[in-house]
């Protein structure tokens, strides 16, 4: 087995080559970024209103800061509006507006949610419960069956990030029980190539399934309300996103799973491991009670005005008056806020969750939200969307809705595998929207297919962290993961697109 290096505090593991490319990619970007602001910035821009030439350059910077991650991601999403009002783009009032949207909010929350699913073990309870089930036996195939589908269902609450470090482990003890004596045999490492392969994969498609699963969602869902007026309910979501979901876990299994696992009958040993790290839990603890109760509230909370409005009619006060109630923003804080007062002892005065506990979240994604918005805003309320929008069109005239959303799901997957899927969906996503604008068609379908694309990513370790981690297993060569990852590349293309195109219009 290869050993790597590991990135300190991320989770992520690259081989020394890699690291060399993250270095030299940095710091082209550390370079080329100011000069190219510097170059839009002096170059005269006919057509465009000075503040939108100004905020051209600082999204230019941006875009080369956030591909090459050349400094972290959070520090450029706060960087634009920070050059925006030195550069007189706009007030600090404005250009800051952002990091307070409702949109932030609802992150939070869930975030804090999932940080208590992780500090009360309620995640990993969930994980081994479903694995260590009879059901399995000594099928290999039932195994990653199960397997890849924890991954899916925990990575559509929680980063798939968390998930793939947390199924991980487990994963690899499985293999090396599974493997002794089967060194040289290539059907166990077929196996084994696709079990990992699957912990990553399975990850990032479930994160597809709910707007808070992954981060391009959370920027779609914010970027098509901010610049285009339209809001999708979570339960409308969820609604083409599960679909979706489904469909590529389908894949997965038939293409991937189900030839791997065929012949492999699990050890034992294999299975005892699974049920020795679920007993290591104990019984079901008070804590993990209370963060049932509370993300058990939030999810009703999110769904059931959508799926009342299914019931009763769109027009029905009911559901509109919930929904004015509790937002999707307002129904996380609820959530996030009852795990400060259920009490795990009320004698000892001690809580389900702390502040020093639920500050862990990654505030840094939620100041890469903020910034992203922030930057779409700017862009629509100078002109320069509009004017960049006209300009793309007219080199590709009367494509569309469809061929718009052909366009950019390609363009989104494209850059997911050079750049995170964070960054690829703030840059992407905004620039569908504005090209269908001014187009004169609806920005829906290319802005989904755009934020679903940026979810894919599959074909290289630096594409997703879920990819870094798998792959210093040392059981996945970079050629497999680059042809496995390629194939269920083009494949999402063709379910997005169509799932997209076919039935985009249930999200409203």
């Amino acid at each position: 087995m290869r050993r790597f290096h590991q990135a300190s505090g991320s989770g992520e593991t690259y081989s020394p080559a890699e690291e060399l490319f993250n270095r030299q990619r940095r710091t082209l970007g550390l370079f080329l970024g100011p000069l190219l602001f510097l170059a839009i910035l002096w170059t005269p821009a006919p057509g465009l209103t000075a503040e939108a030439h100004r905020l051209s350059a600082i999204l230019a910077l941006m875009i080369v800061l956030w591909m090459t991650e050349a400094i972290p991601l959070a520090a450029t999403a706060l960087l634009g509006p920070t050059l925006a009002v030195v550069l007189g783009v706009a007030t600090v009032r404005v250009a800051f507006a952002s990091f307070s949207n409702p949109i932030i909010f609802l992150f939070i929350g869930s975030f804090i949610l999932a940080e208590a699913m992780f500090v009360h073990r309620l995640d990993r309870r969930m994980a081994f419960t479903a694995l260590a089930s009879p059901w399995i036996g000594a099928s290999a195939f039932r195994l990653v069956l199960v397997y890849a589908t924890v991954a899916a269902v925990l990575s559509a609450w929680m980063s798939n990030t968390a998930t793939t470090a947390m199924l991980f482990p487990l994963g690899m003890a499985v293999l090396v029980e599974l493997g002794r004596g089967r060194e040289s045999d290539p059907a166990f490492h077929r196996f084994a190539r696709a079990m990992m392969l699957v912990t990553s994969f399975a990850a990032s498609i479930g994160g597809m399934a709910t707007p808070v699963g992954t981060p391009p969602n959370i920027i779609g869902k914010g970027l098509l309300l901010n610049n285009a007026g339209i809001d999708i309910s979570f339960a409308g979501w969820m609604t083409l996103g599960v679909p979706l979901a489904l469909v590529m876990m389908a894949v997965l299994v038939l293409w991937m799973l189900y030839p791997a696992a065929r012949g492999i009958r699990l050890t034992a040993e294999a299975t005892a491991s699974v049920r020795r790290e679920l007993g290591k839990l104990g019984p079901f603890a008070v804590g993990e009670r209370n963060v049932v109760i509370a993300f058990g509230l939030t999810v009703f909370l999110w769904t059931f005005p959508g799926l009342l409005a299914l019931v009763l009619g769109q027009a029905h006060p009911l559901p509109k008056a919930i929904s004015a109630m509790f937002p999707e923003a307002v129904a996380a804080i609820t959530g996030a806020l009852l795990l400060f007062v259920l009490p795990i002892s009320w004698r000892a005065r001690t809580f389900t969750l702390t502040w020093d506990q639920a500050a862990d979240i990654d505030w840094g994604i939620i100041l890469l939200f903020g910034g992203g918005l922030a930057m779409g805003g700017l862009a629509d309320s100078t002109g320069l969307a509009d004017s960049f929008g006209r300009w793309v069109v007219s080199y590709v005239p009367g494509a569309g809705a469809a061929g718009l959303t052909m366009v950019f799901t390609a363009v989104a997957i494209i850059m997911s595998e050079a750049a995170s899927n964070t960054a690829a969906a703030t840059v992407i996503v905004p620039t569908a929207i504005a090209v269908a604008l001014a187009a004169g068609v609806s920005p829906l379908e290319p802005a989904l297919g755009a934020t679903f694309g940026a979810s894919m990513g599959f074909m290289m370790p630096i594409s997703t962290p879920p990819n870094a981690i798998v792959y210093s297993s040392g059981y996945i060569p970079i050629g497999a993961m680059m042809r496995y990852g390629i194939i269920l590349d083009i494949v999402g293309y063709f379910v997005i697109v169509g799932a997209v195109l076919g039935f985009g219009w249930v999200v409203r």
